[in-house]
């Protein structure tokens, strides 16, 4: 196995820099050092399954790679979402202007995409492209990178949870392969770098809540900060998830009590000296307020791929009644009648995917809520919370389709349980009735029957 994926890995390294040229020769030796770090840390954390966990991200990242690739030479980026140029654009200036190249100093685009909402994005690429030049190739296969590298994060996520293999692995999977997670973290976009601090809070989360270290709760921290800068809203979401976790989901011992206090009590004052709440208020009081909500949903809806044009969330009762038609299409969007438009004709494996994988879905929270209630908390609360967001605010088919893998790398995690319990279920039948037809040969043979111990 390690040498077929040794071959893949330099097959498409070939591919790369063929087909690329010049601009794959940076890109190339961005997501080398990056991943070299990323194998390096998970062989040190975690040694007994590194050769399983490499695997998975090693083809993961190929397989973001050769579709990043495939977006830059024939140009499609427009084509999936024109977000990615823009954080191209606003990167270079302001990267320029630290260099002395360009005058920011009446550049309203440069003030709007290094203050506004998701600042966090132009500085990322700012900072990238001051070590690779303005190469937007670069930038994006850092994001591939760190797309891929969710994948064994999910599975650390889930055995923490639920301390089982096979549901590990199959969360895993579906995240490292599944076509949504695949197109939108293979380029340069806000999404997949979201989903990686997401998985990576929630893990540092369940780890703190097993063990107190400064070093698990610095990281916590930083990926807090991380998905302040890119979209505030989430910030605050995850930030009730983690409190929920620590303190209604904590142990009955005055030990873990007290221990969870004392890490919320770090994370909190780390976040204060960071900036990061002061930042997230001042983003909220400026943006969160119902009237704004609407303005923002209503520019959205009226797009070719809008919905719900007719709805008003300006006032309570609108936003309570657009929940319920919000939600629909936030989790099953696109719908067939929309697949006669070719753009949505390509997401049809990705839905068909999908739609089959919402009864194991449903399993696997039935399991967890009813026996595994305190340790998926922070994951139920988070989930719960991010769905009636895009649920009351989200008037855009392509915008939910593409928001919905925040929420789906969670999803997945059920999913791979309830993929588990129906596959042990199996299991457990097929043993019994092997069981029993071997009694009955040993009556048939006239042999004693073992008693029980």
């Amino acid at each position: 196995m390690n040498r077929l994926i040794a071959l893949l890995t330099f097959a498409t390294a070939i591919f790369i820099l063929i087909f690329t040229f010049p601009d794959g020769n940076a890109a190339i030796v961005v997501a080398t050092i990056l991943a070299a770090i990323c194998i390096v840390l998970i062989r040190h954390f975690r040694p007994n399954e590194s050769v399983l966990l490499t695997q998975l991200f090693v083809l993961s990242l190929l397989v973001r790679l050769v579709f990043g690739a495939f977006i830059h030479v024939f140009e499609y980026r427009n084509t999936l979402s024109g977000d990615s140029d823009t954080y191209h654009r606003a990167g270079r200036r302001l990267m320029e202007s630290w260099f002395g190249i360009y005058d920011a100093t009446d550049d309203r685009f440069l003030e709007h995409f290094s203050t506004a909402i998701g600042w966090g994005m132009s500085y990322l690429v700012a900072g990238i492209y001051s070590i690779t030049g303005p190469d937007i190739l670069s930038a994006q296969f850092f994001c591939a990178v760190l797309g891929a590298a969710t994948v064994p994060l999910v599975y650390v996520c889930v055995k923490n949870i639920f301390n089982n293999h096979r549901a590990s692995l199959v969360s895993a999977v579906l995240v490292g392969f599944y076509p949504a997670f695949v197109i939108w973290t293979s380029q340069l976009l806000k999404d997949g770098l979201i989903v990686f601090l997401l998985v990576l809070a929630m893990t540092m989360i369940l780890e703190l809540r097993n063990k107190f270290s400064y070093g698990s709760a610095a990281v916590l921290v930083t990926s807090l900060f991380g998905i302040m800068s890119l979209r505030f809203y989430i910030f605050y979401m995850m930030s009730a998830a983690m409190v929920g976790a620590f303190l209604v989901g904590s142990g009955k011992s005055n030990q873990s009590i007290v221990r969870n206090i004392v890490v919320l009590v770090v994370v909190g004052l780390g976040l204060t000296y960071v900036g990061a709440i002061r930042n997230a208020n001042t983003e909220f009081t400026e943006y969160a307020s119902l009237e704004k909500l609407q303005r923002a949903r209503s520019g959205a809806a009226q797009s070719g791929s809008g919905f719900g044009q007719e709805i008003d969330v300006s006032t309570t009762e609108g936003a309570i009644s657009a929940i319920p038609v919000g939600f629909a299409y936030v989790m099953l969007a696109p719908f067939p009648w929309h697949f006669t438009n070719t753009t949505y004709l390509i997401t049809l494996p990705d839905m068909i995917i999908w739609w089959a994988s919402i009864p194991l879905m449903l399993i696997g929270l039935n399991f967890s809520i009813r026996q595994n209630l305190r340790r998926s908390l922070g994951i139920l609360i988070f989930s719960l919370m991010i769905t009636l967001a895009y649920s009351l605010f989200q008037g855009n088919i392509g915008t939910a389709y593409r928001h919905r893998i925040q929420i789906q790398v969670f999803l997945f995690i059920f999913v791979g349980v309830g993929w588990t319990l129906i596959l042990e279920r199996r299991e457990n039948k097929l043993a019994l009735k092997k069981a029993e037809s071997q009694r009955l040969k040993n009556r048939l043979a006239g042999k004693p029957e073992e008693s029980a111990a």
